[in-house]
């Protein structure tokens, strides 16, 4: 069964063209590099890819918070720490008076060339953001690979220990579902992670975000191999929501690409789809004015942000 385009489901809901409402935030993907190859990676990150973000591309990332009313850097990734000027970067940004946030895996904070992270992040206070699949050890292996979880309740423990999830360092949990259906309440998965991650190894974290899977990337290949792909699209559709639509996190976010490319959100990134419509698509040539009130680039993978309680990088939209 084909889906109606993206692009008429938000006209009919009065919201076509969609303009982004400002920039509060600026969204960094320093590289593709990664220590894990997850089966649900939209950036289909690992350990074989190359790509990573150049120290002058950061300089201009740095030179666009420093001019711009812009208060927070999130840095993405690939797995962010494998990117070697990232203790410059969060350093920088931190003095410059910025909110900073690391999007992490967490078991590549276990390897030894990167153990001293944990404190680097505590000492510029860093928001961790990082994914968890499950809170059992059978369904995060399964998705990620052999001795993850443990791995990831080893980080865990230490960024306790520094004080993340317990005073002013916020930690915050990442929720994926391990397949092609959407993800549950958020605030139900949040207790549930709480209540058994605290009980079991006890571990506590500040929230924990919802993500509906786009079918991008790694994932996409999943749908596909699995004769899923056209069932999900068609979950996502009939999930349509106006209010979820109204507030996609593309409309105060811009997405920096590894090599300066500036895009509407981390899945357009993924996709190629840069900004255009008449304004500036380089980090070099950044343009506040222009891009703050751009015409966002939407296609029909964007029915996932949209999909019943809605899917951003800050977790659910609205109230399920």
């Amino acid at each position: 069964m084909s889906i109606p385009p993206f692009i008429d489901k938000m006209k009919e809901a009065a919201l076509y063209p969609l303009y982004s409402t400002g920039i509060s935030v600026l969204q960094v993907n320093v590289g593709k590099t990664c220590n894990l190859a997850c089966k649900h990676c939209h950036v289909e990150a690992g350990p074989g890819r190359p790509e990573s973000m150049s120290r002058e591309t950061m300089s201009h990332c740095l030179e666009v918070l420093a001019n711009n009313p812009i208060g927070t850097l999130d840095i993405t990734g690939g797995a962010p720490e494998l990117n070697p000027h990232l203790p410059w970067f969060i350093a920088s940004a931190a003095a410059l008076g910025k909110k900073v946030m690391v999007r992490t895996n967490l078991t590549v904070l276990e390897q030894p060339e990167y153990q001293h992270l944990p404190e680097l992040y505590a000492q510029h206070k860093v928001e961790i953001v990082a994914s968890l699949p499950y809170y059992t050890e059978r369904d995060t292996d399964r998705q990620r690979g052999s001795g993850v979880f443990r791995s990831a309740i080893t980080v865990l423990q230490k960024l306790n220990s520094l004080g993340y999830g317990q005073w002013e360092l916020r930690l915050t949990l990442v929720y994926n579902p391990g397949g092609a259906f959407l993800p549950p309440n958020q605030k139900a998965v949040e207790a549930d992670f709480k209540r058994e991650l605290g009980r079991r190894y006890g571990i506590v974290f500040d929230e924990l975000f919802t993500l509906t899977n786009v079918p991008v990337g790694r994932f996409l290949k999943f749908l596909q191999e699995t004769g899923n792909l056209a069932g999900y699209r068609e979950r996502l559709a009939k999930a349509f929501n106006p209010a979820a639509a109204a507030n996609v996190m593309c409309r105060n976010l811009i997405s920096v690409g590894w090599d300066g490319t500036l895009y509407d959100c981390d899945f357009n990134q993924m996709l190629g789809l840069a900004c255009n419509r008449g304004v500036p698509n380089h980090i070099k040539d950044f343009d506040f004015e222009r891009l703050r009130q751009r015409e966002i680039v939407l296609a029909d993978h964007c029915y996932a942000c949209t999909a019943g309680a809605g899917s951003s990088c800050g977790g659910a939209i609205v109230s399920n």
